[in-house]
């Protein structure tokens, strides 16, 4: 299984557009080893021919570009993307979603029936591809027998809900329901390996602690490295854990959990936000990753299991 990382920050991308914190500047000025990333976004392949889009960020078409895997370029309009799975329905996971209008048949997307709901509802995407190419909806269940792609040979899937935040415009802002965001566990169905990946992750608990424990490699939520980290540069009014993302550091933070896992398990962080001082790679919150032996996603860093 071949696991692509498309885009690894968090919305707004690294440099954020009108952002001028520490990071941001000094990727700018270049008085930093800090490089620049997309917003978050991930492909996965069993047998690198078929492969299919976890998100669609906003940056999807330089995304593709930066991928010639996703593009193969057998016909006249071609993609090796054959499936689209929504882990929610933030504007930074779903508008990259009018960037594949042209798709020649209905776009394949996997989602949870909540997820449609908001992007039928609250941000009308579903509606506005109906006037292109449409969607072919797929529901994504919570049952704990996971479900298959018929497109994607070699992989099984099984969604977990989690607690994080839906987007502004949805119903269940501030009130989180089962489904709404998801983690998602990826599993090679020919050697057995897995990976789970949940880049918005805002509470830990039992089920989504068994599915990290069982994976051979977890992606997960690297937003903010401390909870009042957006509060105290003067960026948000809101802690990490009150936006949907449990911190890294503190108690019951991720770099805690993270420690806990068998040292054979391979630890990656993404949807870094553009504040966290981990872009830094001299940081002293870099060598403390290192130290634990914990991997900061980079857009085209590649994950083999």
């Amino acid at each position: 299984m071949k696991i692509h990382i498309l885009g690894s920050a968090a919305g707004g991308g690294f440099p954020q557009w009108n952002c001028n914190c520490s990071n941001c500047k000094a990727y700018r000025n270049g008085s930093q080893r800090v490089r620049a990333r997309t917003q978050s976004s991930i492909t996965v392949s069993a047998d690198q021919h078929n492969w299919v889009l976890f998100n669609a960020s906003p940056d999807i078409l330089q995304q593709i570009r930066s991928f010639p895997a996703l593009q193969p370029a057998r016909t006249l309009r071609d993609t090796a993307i054959r499936a689209v799975f929504l882990m929610d329905a933030q504007i930074d996971h779903t508008t990259g979603l009018y960037m594949l209008r042209e798709h020649r048949q209905p776009l394949p997307l996997w989602c949870h029936p909540l997820v449609r709901e908001d992007l039928m509802k609250g941000n009308p995407i579903f509606s506005v591809l109906a006037h292109y190419c449409g969607v072919d909806w797929h529901e994504v269940t919570l049952d704990a027998q996971g479900f298959v792609m018929a497109d994607l040979p070699g992989l099984h899937f099984k969604a977990v809900p989690l607690t994080s935040n839906a987007p502004p415009y949805s119903p269940h802002r501030d009130k989180p329901q089962p489904g709404d965001n998801l983690g998602v566990r990826i599993t090679d169905t020919t050697s057995g390996k897995s990976i789970f990946y949940a880049p918005g992750l805002g509470q830990m608990e039992p089920h989504v602690w068994q599915a990290m424990q069982s994976a051979d490699c977890v992606l997960v939520d690297g937003t903010l490295w401390t909870d009042e980290e957006m509060i105290v540069l003067g960026a948000s009014p809101k802690t990490a854990r009150a936006m949907g993302h449990l911190p890294q550091t503190g108690p019951g933070g991720m770099l805690e959990w993270l420690e806990k896992l068998p040292a054979s398990t391979r630890k990656v962080l993404i949807h870094i936000n553009n504040t966290n001082p981990i872009l830094d790679e001299d940081s002293p919150e870099r060598q403390e990753l290192a130290r634990r032996q914990i991997e900061v996603a980079y857009d085209g860093m590649g994950i083999d299991l």
